[in-house]
């Protein structure tokens, strides 16, 4: 019966149905063992919802801000787990850096980060973070029913909300991953747990507003260091690792050639070539163009070319039909992003 927002936006009871049921869809169809959501508004009902689905373990680390006693913003983040989470906590910005990077020492999470333990099987605790990135959306607006001004004034103003307002948004953005970044650094130096981070960024990872998460070289390191120190702190697209499974695979093909039929053999590498070049699935859509925006970044022990690693990213799924060919007695209130998803298998 609550609004999100806004007070005229409220679900009716159809509406609510259709959107329960959109998810539960999609989690008997996919069944995933460990879920992040972002934009959560109704915590205890989304943990009825996982729990009717099988999930025993559901968390979140803050509530919604609620005002006018019905209108609910700022929503939270959250995480269901198949596997029992051991340990739950809101990340910390560490607010002496935040004052060296020249953000005053009252900075935090635009939304708090949620750091769950999970107990995953053959590797033991596990660090899943669940994020939602500061968004484009300008930090600065103007009252544009302001009749003081006339219509130029108010397009030149916008113009300049827009410009600095924009700027002030990517700062916020690209600041959140480097504060977290650090924390899950210093958490990883003190624990060694594995770690997953999982969200949706509202960024690319290839613009260098956060490309830093993935940062993988130092500067004045050898080589041997590197490898030796570095790949233990560092965190990987998981897209990245499964195209690199897939092109694992054709070269244990390409090996076996000389002793197996070469015409099946041309057959199957042709098959796993294609599935190397896929392109990657936009995870969001503004008017007419995609972007990637949502991200699984996993640390070494899910890089199969790491040597001691215990999984490797065997699949990949964007799942975003609900974006790219809605039906609306199915879609109608869905999610506005695709919904991520790597399936990991252990290394033998």
């Amino acid at each position: 019966p609550n609004a999100y927002y806004d007070f005229d936006r409220i679900y009716s009871a159809e509406q609510w149905q259709k959107k329960q049921r959109w998810l539960s869809d999609y989690l008997g169809e996919y069944q995933p063992d460990i879920i992040g959501f972002q934009e959560v508004f109704s915590a205890e009902s989304l943990k009825a919802l996982v729990t009717s689905e099988g999930y025993g373990y559901f968390e979140v680390v803050d509530q919604p801000e609620i005002i006018d006693d019905f209108i609910y913003k700022r929503p939270v983040v959250a995480i269901a787990s198949r596997y029992p989470i051991v340990d739950i906590q809101a990340v910390e910005a560490n607010t002496e850096l935040a004052q060296t990077l020249g953000l005053t020492d009252e900075f935090s999470f635009s939304r708090n980060i949620l750091r769950a333990t999970v107990d995953v099987p053959h590797m033991g605790n596990c660090d899943c973070y669940v994020v939602h990135f500061k968004s484009k959306r300008p930090m600065i607006e103007i009252d544009e029913q302001d009749n003081s001004r006339s219509a130029e004034q108010t397009i030149i103003e916008s113009l300049k909300a827009d410009v600095a307002g924009g700027w002030g948004s990517t700062i916020r953005r690209g600041s959140e991953a480097t504060l977290l970044m650090i924390e899950m650094i210093e958490r990883r130096e003190t624990t060694g747990n594995p770690m997953v981070l999982m969200g949706d960024f509202n960024n690319t990872l290839a613009d260098g507003v956060l490309s830093h998460l993935l940062t993988n070289s130092l500067r004045f390191a050898s080589s041997i260091d590197s490898d030796a120190y570095l790949a233990k702190y560092c965190l990987n697209d998981a897209w990245h690792l499964f195209q690199q499974m897939l092109s694992n695979k054709e070269n244990d093909i390409d090996e076996t050639n000389v002793i197996n039929d070469p015409n099946e053999i041309d057959e199957t590498a042709i098959e796993i070539d294609r599935k190397v070049n896929l392109e990657r699935m936009p995870t969001h859509y503004y008017g007419g163009s995609g972007s990637v925006l949502d991200y699984i970044l996993l640390s070494c022990e899910f890089d199969a070319s790491y040597q001691d690693s215990l999984f490797q990213v065997s699949a990949y799924n964007t799942y975003n039909r609900h974006l790219i060919n809605p039906i609306f007695d199915r879609d109608g209130e869905s999610t506005d992003h695709g919904v991520v998803l790597v399936t990991l298998t252990l290394r033998y």
